[in-house]
C-alpha cells in the first residue's frame, strides 16, 4: 500500500465508471486500503475481470452494472451497496465522456450525453448517496472534473459546460452539508491522463490533437489519480480536502 493512503477497512465505497482508466485504478487502490468497493459501469465483463484482481488480493468487491443516465438504476446501485456492505462512506463519480466538438459541427446527441453522464448522472448518484451518508453521520463524495471545469477551450463547449457544472456543483453541495457531521466533498481536476477517454472524442483533428498532445508529454496515468483520490479520502474524519487541480508536470494550459 502507498504510504499516503490512509486505512479504509470497515469503509464501504461505490466507483462508478470503474471498468476502466481512472475508475479501475481507484477501484484497486482504495480495496488495496482496505475498503470494500461496489464497481458501477455498463461493461459487466470488465468489472467482473476487476472483481477477480480485487479479490485475489484479498480485497472485496461488488459488481453492480450501471448506466448512470438511468436514475432507477443509479438508486439500485446505492441501495445494493448498503445492503450488501451496511453502509456507504465513499462515493466516487468518475463516469464521464468527453465528446469534444465545435459547436456548430456538434452532433446534440454526443452534448445530451456528456450532459447525462458527466454531470446529471454525478448529481443523481450523490443525491441518491447522501441520505445515507446523513443518516450514519459521516461520508464522502468525491466528484471528478477537469483542467476544463477551470478554462474554457475552442473545441470543447460542451465538454467545458458540464465539468464546469460539475465544479459548481460540488462547491455548493459542500457549503449545504458543512454544517453536517463529518460529510465531507472532493474535487478532483486532473489535465492530461493517458485513458481511453480520448478514443471516443468523435472530432478526428480533436482526437489526433489530443493524442499527440498526450505522447508529446509524460502524461498522467490512471494511477496518479487514484492516488490522489485515495490521499483525499484516506485524511481524518475532521480533514477535508476540498479541491485537488492535478497537471502533468509538462503541461503548459
Amino acid at each position: 500500500m502507498n504510504a499516503t493512503v490512509g486505512d479504509l477497512e470497515g469503509k464501504a465505497a461505490i466507483v462508478t465508471g470503474a471498468s476502466s482508466g481512472i475508475g479501475e485504478a481507484t477501484a484497486e487502490m482504495l480495496a488495496e486500503a482496505g475498503a470494500s468497493v461496489a464497481l458501477a459501469a455498463r461493461r459487466e465483463d470488465e468489472l467482473e475481470q476487476l472483481a477477480d484482481r480485487i479479490e485475489e488480493n484479498g480485497g472485496e468487491a461488488l459488481v453492480v452494472p450501471t448506466d448512470v443516465t438511468d436514475g432507477d438504476q443509479v438508486d439500485a446501485l446505492v441501495d445494493e451497496t448498503v445492503e450488501t456492505f451496511g453502509s456507504l462512506d465513499i462515493l466516487v463519480n468518475n463516469a464521464g465522456v468527453m465528446l469534444l466538438e465545435r459547436l456548430d459541427e456538434a452532433d446534440t446527441d454526443n452534448l445530451r450525453q456528456m450532459v447525462e453522464v458527466n454531470l446529471l448522472g454525478l448529481m443523481d448518484a450523490t443525491h441518491s448517496a447522501l441520505p445515507y451518508m446523513q443518516k450514519q453521520g459521516e461520508g464522502h463524495i468525491v466528484n471528478i472534473s477537469s483542467v476544463a471545469g477551470r478554462k474554457a477551450m475552442a473545441g470543447g463547449s460542451g465538454y467545458n459546460a458540464t465539468k464546469f457544472g460539475v465544479n459548481g456543483f460540488t462547491e455548493a453541495l459542500r457549503q449545504e452539508v458543512s454544517g453536517e457531521d463529518f460529510i465531507r466533498t472532493t474535487l478532483i481536476e486532473p489535465g492530461y491522463v493517458d485513458t481511453e477517454l480520448a478514443e471516443h472524442i468523435p472530432d478526428d483533428e480533436a482526437q489526433e490533437q489530443t493524442k499527440e498532445a498526450l505522447e508529446q508529454m509524460d502524461a498522467l496515468e490512471a494511477e496518479d489519480i487514484a492516488r490522489t483520490i485515495a490521499f483525499a479520502v484516506g485524511q481524518p474524519a475532521h480533514v477535508d480536502v476540498n479541491e485537488i487541480l492535478v497537471r502533468p508536470t509538462e503541461q503548459e494550459l
